[in-house]
Order: structure tokens, then sequence, then C-alpha cells
């Protein structure tokens, strides 16, 4: 077992590393969405998705 451990354990920091980060992500994401923190430019002239974004002002 830590044999298997020493010969991984540069995987397994990167691995938990990457998994901090995404979860960092996904957490700022939610907190926002909470807030009403939106990731739109407010552009709509210039945006793919106008039809579907209805801001409300």
């Amino acid at each position: 077992m830590f044999a298997w451990l020493a010969a991984n354990i540069g995987t397994i920091l990167i691995t938990l590393a990457l998994a901090a980060v995404v979860f960092g992500i996904i957490r700022k994401l939610i907190n926002d969405k909470k807030h009403g923190i939106s990731s739109c430019g407010g552009n709509c002239a210039h945006c793919k998705m106008c039809t579907s974004c209805q801001r409300k002002s």
C-alpha cells in the first residue's frame, strides 16, 4: 500500500489540487447565483442567446 502511494504521490497531489479548483469554481458559481450575480455582460445585440435571456429592468 505504501509503495503504491509513494509511486503515485505526484498524480494524487495533482488530482487533489484540480479537484479543489473545480470545487472552488462550482462554489463561486452557486454563491453568485444565490446573490443574483450573472456573467451576462448586458450587450444583447451581440449575444446568440438574447432570445432566452430576458433581463429584468
